[in-house]
């Protein structure tokens, strides 16, 4: 009889301390492109790049965070052996060479992350096929040499075009083989479908366009090239693994109000609809991702897009699914407002008053090296000095 009063005083009290613990995404972007983050800089010793990445793993953890957005396809290439794509030259130094002595980086660094109870979340960019035209390390095995008629070119890149659907169906299957192969949490899309805009330079699909035979306008035709992928990713995660997420980091501004009533009172340049072709709320309602990680890289009282006026934005426009959103601590210091130690903190709190949203995401990685404004300490000693857990998704089975 005591010890079943013993178990279930234990069991009282484990309930008791999970309904204490916070619940709230805390996350960190590490992005590899261009050796921004990691490794710190191409063909570095397999030591060194192990080394490098468990520092960066213990002071993320130390800081508070609880999953990590790991790069892994930053350019039609694989910081992993892919039997569709080249190893990254961010990695060795030469496109398509292996790591010497040979490892899996994805495998050890999903380990590694798994092993701090931290979530590892696979970033990949969609299109980005060439990074410099004419500088890139390209192999000959290279996706943009066996089959150039997918590929465009566009202010010095060479990107998918994403009105070819043969090119779709190979990205899905790129992903696929991640999904399958590797115990990642979740799939990370970040806001490249269509690139950014060039002024006075058109993107160079009007080809693709006028072969589709599409009555749509090209504006229209663009917006469903993007849906397309998108629902045949969803559905491709959710046939392979379906407690594997899914989640999108769009520009912070889905439209400006002065094109659509919908839209958020922000005079932004370029917008995820109108620029990007990409309709996020769309996903959203039709529940094609699970979470969305709007990059909101403003201040408060930011003259074309405001910080409190997205994040409330945003929350008004989750759908039901979870609402990261994207802190620009790479900005620290850029201006005067970002010179201000109570910046990221009054970003911090705001965000924690406002409904629908369920955590946050730093850009990036690097940054947190130097400690700017003391943010570290910060985050260390007072916002994220109590652990939390990963909010639920109560639409995905649980993992096992």
């Amino acid at each position: 009889m005591l010890r079943c009063l013993l178990s279930f005083a234990a069991l009282c009290f484990a309930l008791y301390l999970s309904a204490q613990t916070k619940q709230e995404f805390r996350a960190v972007w590490i992005a590899t492109v261009d050796n921004i983050d990691w490794p710190s800089k191409k063909g570095l010793p397999v030591d060194s790049q192990k080394a490098e990445f468990i520092r960066i793993l213990d002071l993320h953890k130390r800081n508070g965070m609880n999953a990590v957005v790991m790069q892994v396809r930053p350019a039609t290439d694989a910081f992993y052996p892919s039997p569709y794509e080249p190893w990254s030259e961010w990695l060795s130094g030469v496109q398509g060479k292996p790591p010497s002595p040979y490892y899996d980086p994805l495998e050890f660094m999903i380990t590694e992350t798994h092993k701090r109870g931290m979530e590892f979340h696979a970033w990949c960019n969609p299109y980005r096929a060439d990074f410099s035209i004419g500088k890139a390390s390209i192999a000959p095995s290279h996706i943009t040499r066996m089959h150039p008629a997918w590929f465009v070119d566009y202010g010095g890149k060479k990107y998918f075009d994403p009105g070819n659907k043969e090119a779709q169906a190979f990205v899905v299957e790129v992903i696929r083989d991640i999904t399958e192969r590797y115990a990642v949490d979740a799939i990370h899309f970040d806001d490249y479908f269509y690139p950014y805009r060039i002024a006075g330079l058109e993107f160079p699909d009007a080809l693709t366009y006028k072969q589709s035979g599409n009555s749509l306008s090209k504006d229209d035709w663009r917006r469903s090239n993007v849906d397309s992928i998108i629902v045949a990713l969803s559905r491709m995660i959710k046939q392979t693994k379906p407690a594997v997420k899914f989640g999108i980091s769009p520009f912070g501004v889905w439209r400006n109000k002065d094109k659509d009533p919908l839209g958020s009172a922000t005079n932004a340049g370029q917008t995820n609809y109108d620029d990007l072709y990409a309709d996020i709320l769309l996903w959203l309602r039709n529940g094609w991702i699970d979470y969305v990680a709007p990059q909101l890289y403003w201040e408060f009282g930011h003259k074309a897009a405001p910080y409190e006026v997205l994040i409330d934005w945003w929350s008004k426009h989750t759908y039901g699914k979870h609402c990261y959103i994207g802190l620009g601590i790479y900005r620290a210091g850029s201006n005067d407002a970002w010179k201000d130690s109570t910046l990221i903190p009054r970003q911090i709190e705001l965000l924690r008053n406002t409904p629908n949203m369920h955590g946050m995401i730093f850009f990036s990685s690097k940054t947190f090296n130097k400690n700017p404004n003391g943010w570290n300490d910060s985050l260390r000693t007072n916002y994220f000095k109590e652990p939390a857990l990963i909010p639920e998704m109560n639409w995905l089975p649980k993992k096992h």
